[in-house]
């Protein structure tokens, strides 16, 4: 089958490997959609973390945010899975420590992660294999640019949850990036107040057009209260903004990742009595996550500024924007399409 493979920094492109065979407690899935994430292109430049820590290793093959269906299965026990749109969790534990057995398997020390961690192949390919307990099944009313969209759409639910606002209540959003904006959407759609900050440009103007009514930018931030703030930028430099300017007494909330170390004083903290919280993972909301999209209560499709093939992933890796995209900062992928 093809399958787009990353041999090192910046040598990448599609092979012909071998399909993956569905062993017992797993199934076989045909992708369908598959979205470029910023981790994919911390893979493909050489900087992602997870290279120098020894989690993960060339040649890899990417994507953790997907949707497809369920061709096979490799125990009987699994078979009511073929036929179904289904999408999977990304942070697969070991099953046996005592992290997993308390339901917090995204934070297990021995996981693997779906095109990311522990050798575990991803979903830039024409098929892939995947544990039957990861799936979380795909109702009609969710196609498949929305499903290919539920995993960050976990995350930016839980940062939404941790910042714990009522119907009324400011939340500002610092980045916005594609959690930055799903955070805003949930957020929007759960009665919040919800201004975004960033940079001038057109990303910040993609989110005026959203509807979110209040984009600024730092020097244009207006002094208001904020009584949750929640960083989804990879700026090392935010996490110390988000505690300056939340309310006294209120969350901070962290779903991005800095590619150097951030500083935050710690007496800030202490001084303003704040509740700081970190979000790893989509792991305990895809399936509210699935139920919002369902239900209309957020539509994160605006988001896919264009689909391309497997052809295509080198180029967008490298920060090309495809032919004709839309002013959204999601890409997606069709390993269905030729090219």
């Amino acid at each position: 089958m093809r399958a787009f493979v990353v041999a090192g920094p910046r040598a990448a492109g599609v092979r012909e490997v071998e399909p993956p065979v569905a062993t017992p407690g797993e199934v076989l899935v045909d992708v369908s959609r598959v979205g470029v994430c910023g981790t994919d292109v911390e893979f493909f430049t050489g900087q992602m973390q997870y290279l120098r820590d020894g989690h993960a290793h060339y040649p890899l093959r990417l994507g953790h945010e997907w949707t497809g269906t369920v061709v096979a299965a490799g125990a009987a026990g699994d078979q009511d899975w073929v036929g179904r749109r289904v999408v999977g969790d990304t942070m697969l534990g070991c099953r046996t420590c005592d992290r997993c057995r308390r339901g917090r398997r995204h934070v297990c020390d021995q996981r693997t992660e779906v095109g990311i961690r522990g050798g575990r192949n991803g979903a830039l390919a024409e098929r892939l294999a995947v544990p039957a307990d990861s799936l979380h099944a795909v109702p009609d009313e969710v196609d498949d640019t929305a499903a290919a969209l539920v995993e960050p759409g976990g995350n930016a639910l839980r940062a939404v949850r941790a910042a714990r606002l009522a119907p009324g209540e400011r939340l500002l959003v610092l980045g916005p990036g594609t959690i930055g904006l799903l955070v805003a959407m949930f957020a929007r759609a759960e009665g919040v107040e919800v201004h975004v900050l960033g940079l001038p440009g057109a990303a910040l103007d993609f989110a005026a057009a959203l509807g979110l009514a209040a984009p600024h930018t730092r020097e244009a931030l207006p002094p208001l209260t904020f009584h949750a703030v929640v960083d989804a930028s990879n700026d090392p430099a935010l996490p110390a903004l988000a505690v300056d300017l939340v309310e006294p007494g209120g969350r901070v909330v962290y779903v991005g990742l800095a590619g150097t170390p951030s500083l935050v004083d710690a007496r800030a903290l202490t001084l303003r009595d704040l509740t700081v919280v970190g979000v790893l993972s989509a792991s305990p909301a895809l399936a509210a996550t699935i139920d919002r999209y369902a239900s209309g209560a957020v539509d994160p499709r605006p988001l896919v500024a264009a689909t391309v093939p497997l052809g295509g992933v080198t180029a967008v890796l490298g920060g090309q924007r495809p032919p004709g995209a839309g002013a959204g900062p999601k890409i997606h992928v069709d390993p269905r399409l030729p090219g």
